[in-house]
């Protein structure tokens, strides 16, 4: 390498790329001279502590290496790919004073790419950037230029200025130079004579250029005027539109050797600098999530600035050849990369540090000079470091105690709600507690009503119809309880939203005897099996058994006029799954099963809820190991002799997947042969359209159901424990079937399911905007009057009591129309509670409140679309 070799450091991905330009070796004689720009991409060891070469490339130019040089280097997008790349600028100089710029991209694989190229008639020396596009801009003789990749000719702003203070991308606005002009005087202002000292002050002002909208942004949004004519460099950290306003957070250096902190336009922090002249600042986001200023001097100086409250000096280094930032040792957060000068090493690595100025400190040697803060700024840092653990301290012993409050409350909820709910089980009256018993208070000084028992809902029992259910049955599946209650076929018609819960039977002080399950509904017709016994003969669907989880609304539109739901063989099944384990620990089980339904009317105001005994069911560990309750599949000529309530229980547990598999070339009597061969599955006796898979193996167990709509067409279903057991069956289904077959997933779920889960979304919506306002206003200093309870109308029409029933919530949520009725009605509430309690909420209460809103509006419109 020659002597006048030039060295440039740029940071990218936590690699360090080092560009240098050296004259390449050339064969004797040859009459043109090349110049190679080489790039070595540094990475850092943390075993060894010193950076190793990745990788490296070249890129050859022909020129004089007294004729070239390296103006800059900076992390620019590409416009084409919208990927961030390093990227080079270099100086060619010609004859007749003509000089050549180039613009080279460096790509992953080490390539670099000639971006673009322009010829002047001097050369850059003033604020030379790059930004995205590529673009360059300058400044030359008070005036701004820029080329991009996009124009290749180099255009002027029509703006004077004296400096570039920044460069970067603003939101909305693009490309954006902030620079140092004039000041733009009214004609009254510029018939004043100002003094000296207003003068120096008013006569320059800070302003920003928008590059692609060519347009002017007042200098306000930054800073106040006052501070335009002291300002050196600038490091805009955020900035955003607030009501059509630019708000901005940024950090600036002055002439004065000072970092000032703004937001906003106004400053909010200023802090002395140890050394004079600084003419950059940088930010970098440490892993304690601490705010760096990073300033450099003129001089070869460094120190970093922390906020923590307030701006002060955290560190300081002298003979620094450049500092970085970037995250070089993988750590998730940005570290600084200090090199110093050494001449008594040529290895541009040779010293160095990397610090965050918290837990990551790395250095290869002594040879710089570090000064550390003194002590009396030791002792502020330390005093500081301490309020902040206090204060913090603080906070969460508050967190903690609103959390013990909460769960006390949560407890004795839930007891007085099982207390109320075996009350209600064993045909006693329960009284509920008073408010004063609670410790409540009337929110609108009402006079409050007399304590009111669960034994006026007791005539509801009677109107239940006798012989409702008709058998009760609970297996045991794997590590899952399955209870099941069949509905006789006289009633299942009758009833819709059916579901079960189990109590336990036994006498608990601490913990609630109501145990968390999973309903199912299914619906059971006879019907022959859907799948030839031979591969080769198909028989025609005559008389096809369905299984589906569907409502009883689709049910009654299946059902034939003139056949009732005896004839076509039962009714349907109510499923509750549970966890095992848990109940185990008690070594002998005794639950109480309850059934919830609503009868089936025409008018959905009369519709109320109902709860049908349907018996007790018992469960010990001797049981479980004797394998009385097990489920029992076992061949018999070509038949699987399980129990429909054996393949009830299994359905249950299982979950389930729909697929369309569509042949354009050949028929689909491969899928057939591979239920029936491969897959060794065998009908049911008492339910032939499904099939049990006998294989040994994770798909053992397996429930499938295969439907042919036509030879080239046919769904099939998978009632599968896991998806590792879905994607073995897949995998042997692709293996028999032609490349030309397309298998699709339907939708998942049924109908029933994706309407139960509207449900719930919808009641967690409401659940969330009725917290949120009650939290609200409990926290608030003011609340509202009687009068304004009286005088406020109720967006629901006039109910009793100003309640909403049931039947008017189950009327709406019925079709998309009326969801959408029920939600603009709920907002209307929303929009009227806001409006009275606006006194008592603030900016964060009423942000936090519609954050937790919107988030459940968003669950609840994702399972609308499905359903759409």
């Amino acid at each position: 390498m020659v002597p006048s070799e030039q060295e440039q450091f740029l940071s990218y991905n936590g690699e360090v790329l080092i560009f240098q330009l050296s004259q390449s070796k050339h064969v004797e004689g040859a009459a043109d001279k090349t110049v190679d720009l080489c790039v070595r991409r540094m990475t850092f060891n943390r075993d060894t502590k010193l950076f190793v070469q990745k990788s490296s490339g070249v890129f050859s130019v022909r020129g004089s290496p007294l004729k070239m040089e390296i103006i800059c280097c900076s992390c620019t997008t590409d416009s084409r790919t919208g990927i961030i790349l390093p990227c080079v600028l270099m100086k060619k100089k010609k004859r007749n004073n003509i000089v050549k710029y180039l613009l080279l991209l460096l790509h992953s694989s080490n390539q670099f790419e000639q971006s673009f190229q322009f010829k002047l008639d001097y050369e850059l020396k003033e604020d030379i950037r790059l930004f995205a596009g590529p673009s360059v801009l300058w400044r030359h003789a008070n005036k701004l230029f820029y080329i991009s990749s996009s124009t290749c000719t180099v255009l002027s702003a029509p703006v004077q200025l004296s400096s570039v203070v920044w460069t970067g991308e603003i939101k909305d606005e693009g490309p954006v130079v902030l620079g140092i002009r004039t000041a733009c005087l009214t004609e009254s202002e510029a018939e004043t004579e100002f003094s000296t000292s207003d003068q120096a002050i008013w006569g320059s002002e800070l302003f920003g250029y928008a590059v692609k909208a060519q347009k002017m942004l007042p200098g306000t949004c930054f800073m106040p005027h006052a501070y335009g004519r002291v300002v050196s460099s600038i490091c805009v950290c955020k900035s955003e539109l607030l009501r059509k306003q630019l708000q901005t957070s940024l950090v600036a250096v002055t002439h004065k050797n000072q970092l000032i902190w703004f937001q906003g336009g106004l400053p909010r922090g200023i802090c002395e600098l140890p050394y004079e002249e600084p003419y950059s600042v940088n930010t970098a986001v440490t892993s304690s999530n601490d705010l760096l200023f990073v300033v450099s001097f003129a001089s070869g100086n460094v120190c970093v600035v922390q906020r923590r409250g307030n701006l002060q000096v955290a560190s300081k280094w002298q003979k620094v050849k450049s500092v970085l930032v970037d995250d070089f040792i993988g750590s998730g957060s940005e570290q600084l990369l200090l090199l110093f000068k050494d001449d008594s090493n040529t290895d541009v690595l040779s010293t160095f540090t990397i610090t965050d100025l918290g837990a990551v400190s790395y250095a290869s040697g002594n040879n710089h000079k570090h000064n550390v803060p003194a002590a009396e700024g030791l002792q502020e840092n330390e005093l500081l470091t301490v309020q902040a653990l206090e204060t913090r301290l603080q906070a969460g012993c508050t967190a903690v105690r609103e959390l013990q409050q909460h769960l006390a409350l949560q407890k004795r909820v839930i007891l007085q709600s099982c207390k109320a709910l075996r009350d209600l089980v064993e045909g006693r009256t329960h009284v509920l507690p008073t408010a004063k018993e609670e410790g409540l208070v009337p929110l609108w000084d009402d006079v409050e009503d007399p304590p009111c028992s669960l034994g006026q809902e007791t005539p509801l029992a009677r109107q239940v119809p006798e012989h409702l259910v008709e058998n009760l049955w609970h297996r045991v599946v794997g590590d899952s309880l399955v209870v099941g209650v069949q509905l006789a076929a006289a009633f299942h018609l009758s009833l819709r939203d059916a579901s079960l819960s189990l109590v336990l039977d036994q006498d608990f002080s601490l913990t609630a005897p109501v145990i968390k399950c999973q309903n199912k509904v299914t619906k059971l017709n006879k019907a022959s099996s859907a799948l030839p016994v031979s591969p080769c003969q198909m028989e025609p669907p005559a008389k096809k058994m369905k299984l589906d989880l569907c409502g009883s609304n689709d049910l009654k539109k299946e059902l034939p006029k003139g056949r009732s739901g005896a004839e076509l063989g039962g009714g349907r099944s109510v499923t509750a799954v549970t966890s095992l384990s848990p109940l185990l620990a008690f070594h002998r089980v005794h639950c109480v099963v309850l059934l919830h339904a609503k009868p089936q009317s025409d008018s959905l105001q009369q519709s109320k809820n109902i709860a049908v005994f349907c018996g007790k069911i018992s469960l010990s560990l001797e049981d479980i190991s004797s394998g009385k309750h097990s489920v029992k599949m076992l061949k018999d000529n070509g038949y699987c002799t399980g129990s429909m309530e054996d393949i009830l229980a299994v359905l249950a547990v299982s979950a389930r997947f729909s697929f369309q598999v569509v042949s354009a070339a050949c028929t689909l009597t491969p899928v057939s042969s591979w239920l029936l061969g491969e897959m060794e599955c065998m009908p049911f006796k008492k339910c032939k359209d499904k099939l049990f898979c006998h294989r040994a193996g994770n798909v053992y167990g397996t429930i499938l159901n295969w439907t042919l709509k036509n030879p080239l067409e046919g769904i099939l279903t998978l009632f599968c424990r896991n998806l590792t057991v879905l994607f073995q069956c897949l995998h042997s289904l692709r293996r028999i079937l032609p490349a030309s077959c397309e298998v699709k997933l339907l939708r998942s779920g049924s109908r029933e399911a994706l309407a139960e889960q509207l449900a719930l979304a919808l009641e967690k919506e409401m659940l969330t905007s009725r917290s949120s306002f009650f939290s609200t206003l409990t926290s608030g200093s003011s609340f509202f009057s009687k009068e304004s309870k009286a005088d406020s109308t109720s967006t629901w029409g006039s109910m009793p009591d100003g309640k909403v029933s049931d039947a008017a919530v189950a009327s709406l949520l019925e079709s998309k129309e009326g969801v959408e009725q029920f939600r603009k009605k709920l907002q209307n509430e929303q929009d009227e509670g806001v409006l009275s309690m606006a006194q008592a909420m603030t900016a964060a209460q009423y942000q936090e409140m519609t954050w937790k809103i919107a988030k459940a509006q968003l669950s609840s419109d994702m399972i609308v679309w499905r359903l759409s």
